[in-house]
């Protein structure tokens, strides 16, 4: 498979989907193959890009991605014969349809994740990352392995007009329009995460911030500069794996 095969503007995008696969394994978000990240294919809103099922993340390349259609038909050539992850079909395609504005969607498994997602009041203000989502993540109580199609309609009701899910006894979810933005979302909730979950195991009484520093402060991660942090901290995670470039990009 090369190049040639694909529009610039889709290998483009098989480049950055490639390049964050390898920074979610970086960052030790991975589950062996389990989990899944898919991107819209640029300028077609009927297809998207999620992975080979069975390639490890760290090993992703942008030929081994897998073009596949809303109801879950593989489009790609080179791959007519590849089933992908059933629940990362089910999960990705009902947002995918659902939420233009959200071109790329994570799903992960992180001990953190599942942890803060099994715990009944769920993601607690109790760091300045997790006060990026007050007021501004979704849940979704878990119902079994994500297989059945029946599933679509729960997942966005629940996700409404958020950016980030927490999946009960599951996972994270996390999106954006495009892959820096659902990276960061990501990064964040993760990070959110580990921190509570650290926090508490301490045995301390935990410090709660006041309702209006909560807010004040979910506010403030929505100023005019957080587009051009978000962008340049994409690129300073992206030079984390500059080394792993020709291999990514193949």
């Amino acid at each position: 498979m090369t190049q040639k095969q694909y529009s610039k503007e889709e290998w483009t995008a098989r480049c950055e989907l490639a390049a964050l696969y390898r920074l979610i394994a970086y960052y030790r978000m991975t589950d062996l193959i389990d989990t899944h990240i898919s991107l819209r294919v640029p300028g077609d809103g009927e297809h998207f890009l999620i992975n080979r099922y069975g390639v490890a993340f760290d090993r992703m390349r942008a030929s081994d991605l897998v073009r596949i259609d809303k109801s879950g038909n593989v489009q790609d050539l080179n791959f007519t014969d590849l089933a992908v992850n059933a629940a990362g079909f089910v999960i990705h395609s009902a947002i995918h349809q659902a939420r233009h504005d959200m071109a790329c969607v994570i799903h992960t498994h992180t001990a953190a994740g599942v942890a803060v997602s099994a715990q009944a009041r769920g993601l607690l203000p109790v760091s300045q990352h997790a006060l990026k989502y007050y007021n501004r993540i979704a849940y979704h109580t878990y119902e079994g392995i994500a297989l059945s199609a029946d599933e679509r309609e729960r997942l966005v009701a629940d996700l409404g007009t958020h950016r980030a899910m927490i999946l009960r006894n599951h996972g994270l979810l996390a999106g954006g329009p495009t892959v820096k933005h659902a990276f960061h979302e990501i990064y964040m909730l993760e990070r959110a995460c580990q921190i509570q979950i650290q926090a508490m195991s301490g045995g301390s009484e935990l410090i709660i911030p006041s309702e209006d520093v909560c807010l004040r402060t979910a506010t403030q991660f929505q100023r005019e500069e957080s587009e051009h942090i978000i962008a340049i901290a994409w690129n300073a995670a992206i030079s984390l794996i500059e080394d792993q470039k020709a291999s990514y990009t193949s």
